[in-house]
C-alpha cells in the first residue's frame, strides 16, 4: 500500500519563506495617501494662483483700461444728471500709476466735443470731474452772448444748457457764488484769462462775465473745458485751463443711474428711483 507523499518539508519551507505580500499592500497604500495628499495640496495652490491671477486681471483692468465714474453735480446737464455712474477708459489718454503722478502712453489727445473725466489741481483734496472740451491746444476761443467761436467759427452747441437770462462778471481773483469749498479761491478769477488774450485786447479794460469773454488762445499741453449747464459749471471760464496731464479718461456709457434728488422714492432708493431708461447709454 503506497504511503502518502510526505509534503511536511515543503510545508516548512512555505513556513520559513518571508511573507511579502502584506508588507508591499501597506507601501502601496502609504505611497497612495501621500499621492493624493500632494494631489490636494497642488490643486489648492492651483486655486490660489487663479484667484491672485483674477484678482491682479481686476486690478489691472480696473487702473488702466476700464474705470467707474459718478456724476455729483448738475454742470453736465442734460447730457449727465446727478446720479448717473460712467465707466471710462483710462488708456485713450493715458493711464495713471496709482500713488503716483506717472501716466503712461496714451492713445491719442482729447478731441473738441467730447467728454472727458479729469482731475483739476484746484481741488483739493482733488476729484474727479467731467466737462466737455472746447477748446484744444492753439485754438483761438471767444464767447459773445452765450455764443462760442472757434477759430472764428460758431460753435453748434445743442448740448448747451442755459437757465439764467441774465449774466455775472467773473471777478479777477476769489470766489465766486457758485465755488465749492473744496476749490482753491486763489486759482478762482479771470487772473486766468490774462495770459492767454489775444495782444489786441486791453488787459487793463478787459472785464469778463460768464456768457462774454475772450477771444484767448489756449497754450500748448492745455484744453478749455466747461459744463453743458453753462449757468451752473465751475470751469474753464473760471479756474483757467486744464493741463492735459490732469485728462485722465473718456467715459463711454452709463452702466447705472438713479434719482438722488428724489426724496419720495421709497427704500431703497437705488431701486424704487431708478432711471432704467438710461442704464447702457453712450455718453456723447
Amino acid at each position: 500500500m503506497a504511503k502518502p507523499p510526505n509534503d511536511a518539508p515543503s510545508r516548512r519551507r512555505a513556513d520559513t519563506e518571508p511573507h511579502h505580500s502584506a508588507p508591499l499592500k501597506g507601501q502601496r497604500a502609504r505611497k497612495a495617501v501621500k499621492s493624493g495628499a500632494t494631489a490636494t495640496a497642488g490643486g489648492a495652490v492651483e486655486g490660489i494662483k487663479s484667484v491672485l491671477w483674477a484678482v491682479l486681471l481686476f486690478f489691472v483692468i480696473r487702473t488702466f483700461i476700464i474705470t467707474a465714474y459718478s456724476i455729483p453735480s448738475e454742470s453736465m446737464e442734460e447730457s449727465l444728471l446727478i446720479g448717473d455712474y460712467l465707466m471710462a477708459n483710462n488708456a485713450l489718454f493715458g493711464a495713471t500709476i496709482p500713488f503716483t503722478s506717472i501716466k503712461l502712453p496714451s492713445i491719442r489727445d482729447p478731441h473738441p466735443g467730447e467728454i472727458v473725466v479729469f482731475r483739476p489741481g484746484y481741488n483739493e483734496p482733488r476729484i474727479d470731474v467731467v466737462k466737455r472740451v472746447i477748446g484744444v491746444p492753439g485754438d483761438t476761443l471767444q464767447m459773445r452772448d452765450k455764443v462760442i467761436y472757434r477759430n472764428g467759427k460758431r460753435l453748434d452747441e445743442s448740448y448747451a444748457r442755459y437757465l439764467d437770462e441774465g449774466d455775472d462778471p467773473i471777478p479777477e481773483f476769489g470766489s465766486g457764488m457758485m465755488m465749492d469749498p473744496t476749490v482753491r479761491t486763489d486759482a478762482y478769477g479771470s487772473h486766468n484769462h490774462y495770459p492767454l488774450l489775444v495782444p489786441s485786447v486791453d488787459k487793463r479794460a478787459y472785464r469778463p462775465s460768464r456768457n462774454n469773454w475772450g477771444p484767448l488762445v489756449i497754450p500748448p499741453g492745455k484744453y478749455w473745458l466747461m459744463g453743458d449747464n453753462r449757468d451752473r459749471s465751475l470751469d474753464s471760464r473760471f479756474m483757467g485751463p486744464v493741463p492735459r496731464v490732469d485728462i485722465r479718461g473718456k467715459p463711454l456709457f452709463i452702466y447705472f443711474s438713479y434719482d438722488k434728488m428724489d426724496a419720495d422714492a421709497a427704500f431703497p432708493r437705488p431701486i424704487t428711483a431708478a432711471r432704467w431708461d438710461r442704464f447702457f447709454d453712450r455718453v456723447r
